[in-house]
């Protein structure tokens, strides 16, 4: 592990980086007197200029809102970064080769020089891209755009390119340009196939993402034509620099609106980013090709001014001390499970979390075609608090009008009470929870978040009561569905059903696929199955998979999964089946999901019957005999299958 940076090499990096430079990217500068020069500040506004900058100290200031320092903590607070981050951002500048204590490299594996050299493929790419879009043969992307609401000036403005459909377009270019076979396989801009390295990316239309700073390192492409056999969205690989759990399309084109504000709205793709800014919302940003993690949230509170402290505080004025950040979802299902993934994230913010969804199901993009960019903003001001959505989520899966649904949504709902670290909200979205449930007695309610803020052993209890006094960087503490009783015989069915599927998806028959969403009567289960259809079933879990490895398939479902069912995919995909003789586990795991299926039939058979013997077979002769022939059907359906167990 790299120890700390040598503190010549520090002081030589702020000698080298003239402050008058790296201050004048952002801020314009005028003289004001002899040895200084002034201009408005990049941290607060201000119509007057009081922020100065005196490049012989290598020293700014501001006047009016009091922010100072060096050329490193400049770059610290306007690109949200960190001190060592900001120092090998200005030795790249420079060209200063960084030394650190105890041995540690600038950058694990990578030598002396080569993020540079990486950095100038990519801006080179990103310019070849740019020119391709004006290209005869660029008119789909063109019209994508168009179609989209996005003229000429939108693109150069994102930066948007198209890569052409050849093979080598921008291999030869940028060979051309002196760089060699191994800076292109590692920039990803590049593939390496049976034949040799081609262009990772072709046919399509290409948006750059860029670090905090405005370098690019890496891209997204959309798929434009149907005979491109790759998915939808293509992303740079992992690289030296691109990682995409740490990286956020639009933040360089953000970040001076979000310390502003104070406030990040997060979309789910590259045109809604296009659109939030274009209709006025210059705070939006979007995660590349991944679920927005902890490593995100530690960029975004850089950049907002969120202390990581224990909540923050909403203003008359709608406006949060600790800042805001806010979801943007689409309104589908697919959209309210990436809702309640961000909510394990919401527990490393202390800024307000709210969550903004449009009723009818468009995304931003299309919102501000159909309806232009007052909808577009009126979204983002119609926002509601993430908790509060979750918590009414959850509801949403209960008959509320029933005594017996009233109390499973009360036990379903009262540990994602227990799991808001923040301890003065817990009283409130009590009140609230009793509110939703229609229960006028808030007593009831209160002990049911009290016994789930205890469960689990003492040593949780301890480290739980430890989660709420750590620092904003440490992990949340999960919030984990509550599990059925292993003693109800429905329920150990179910559960054993769900641990052959995650840990021997290969040996599962196909016939687990065809359940429906309603096959689980347990929710915890009915959750993981959730998950588990969202990854694709089988037919996604079986390519993933081989007999002794089942990691990529229990990875996926996990993705899939809301943050509090997470847990609990982890401990079905690891607990000890009650087979463990290898020549009897296929037919061990044949045997449980065929009558976890046997008893989906007879629960609808039932159904069934009971329909039947409630329906008048003279009053409507054809209702009642496409019930009877429904119920001969699954009849006929729960036979074969006992047959062909």
């Amino acid at each position: 592990m790299a120890g700390r940076i040598r503190r010549e090499d520090v002081e030589a990096v702020r000698e080298r980086a003239r402050i008058e430079e790296i201050v004048g990217a952002h801020v314009t500068l005028k003289p004001a007197g002899v040895g200084s020069l002034k201009g408005l500040c990049p941290f607060h506004d201000e119509r007057s200029p009081s922020f100065h900058v005196r490049p012989h100290v290598g020293r700014y200031h501001c006047f009016g809102c009091g922010e100072g320092g060096d050329v490193i903590s400049f770059v610290q607070k306007v690109d949200g970064l960190g001190f060592t981050e900001a120092v090998e951002y200005l030795a790249g500048r420079v060209g200063i080769q960084l030394r650190y204590e105890e041995g540690g490299a600038p950058r694990p594996g990578e030598e002396p020089g080569k993020r540079r050299r990486l950095v100038e493929a990519h801006a080179v790419a990103e310019q070849f891209y740019r020119e391709q879009l004006v290209s005869p043969g660029a008119a789909a992307g063109r019209a994508f755009l168009a179609e989209r609401g996005f003229d000429r000036g939108a693109a150069e403005q994102f930066g948007v390119g198209f890569a052409p459909q050849g093979w080598d377009g921008l291999l030869r270019h940028l060979r051309g340009r002196g760089f060699t076979e191994a800076e292109l396989l590692a920039s990803g801009l590049v593939s390496q196939g049976q034949r040799g390295i081609y262009d990772r990316f072709r046919g399509r239309l290409v948006w750059p993402i860029r670090e905090v700073t405005g370098e690019t390192i890496g891209f997204g492409a959309r798929r434009l034509f149907e005979e491109d056999p790759g998915p939808k969205y293509l992303n740079t690989p992992e690289t030296p620099l691109y990682r995409k759990s740490h990286v956020l399309y639009g933040l360089d084109l953000a970040k001076r609106e979000m310390q502003r504000e104070k406030r990040v709205v997060v979309v789910e793709g590259y045109t809604d980013v296009m659109a939030m800014h274009l209709s006025g919302v210059g705070t939006a940003v979007a995660t590349c090709g991944t679920a927005f993690g902890s490593d995100h949230a530690r960029v975004v509170r850089r950049l907002i001014g969120d202390s990581g402290g224990s909540g923050g505080v909403q203003l008359a004025s709608g406006t949060s001390v600790g800042g805001e950040i806010i979801f943007t979802f689409d309104g589908d299902e697919a959209g309210r499970k990436a809702a309640l993934r961000a909510f394990g994230e919401d527990q490393t913010f202390s800024a307000q979390t709210f969550v903004a969804v449009e009723p009818s199901g468009q995304d931003p993009c299309e919102l501000r075609q159909s309806r232009g960019p007052d909808a577009v903003r009126a979204l983002v001001a119609a926002r509601r608090p993430l908790y509060a959505f979750v918590i009414q989520s959850t509801l949403a899966a209960y008959d509320l009008a029933t005594a017996e649904g009233r109390v499973g949504a009360l036990r379903a709902a009262a540990p994602v009470v227990a799991g808001i670290r923040d301890a003065a909200l817990r009283p409130e979205y009590t009140r609230l929870l009793a509110g939703w449930l229609g229960m006028e007695d808030v007593e009831p309610v209160r002990r049911a978040v009290a016994q789930a803020s205890r469960g689990g052993a003492p040593a949780d209890r301890g480290q739980r009561r430890l989660d709420e006094r750590t620092t904003s960087d440490a992990a949340p503490a999960p919030v984990r569905m509550p599990v059925p009783d292993r003693r109800d015989p429905v329920a150990q069915v179910e559960r054993t059903a769900l641990e052959v599927v995650l840990q021997q998806p290969l040996l599962v028959p196909e016939q687990f696929d065809e359940l429906a969403a309603d096959a689980f009567a347990a929710p915890a289960y009915r959750a993981v199955h959730e998950a588990i259809r969202a990854a694709g079933g089988l037919a996604v879990a079986r390519p993933l998979s081989t007999p002794d490895d089942a990691t990529g398939w229990v990875g996926a479902v996990i993705e899939e999964a809301a943050e509090p069912v997470r847990a609990l995919v982890t401990e079905l995909a690891v607990a000890p089946l009650p087979e463990d003789r290898p020549e009897a586990i296929a037919d061990y795991a044949r045997g449980v999901v065929v009558r976890l299926v046997e008893m989906g039939f007879t629960r609808h058979i039932a159904e069934l019957r009971g329909r039947l013997q409630r329906m008048d077979a003279d009053a409507d002769p054809a209702a009642y005999s496409a019930a009877f022939a429904e119920l001969v059907a699954v009849e006929g359906r729960r036979r074969t299958l006992r047959e062909s167990a």
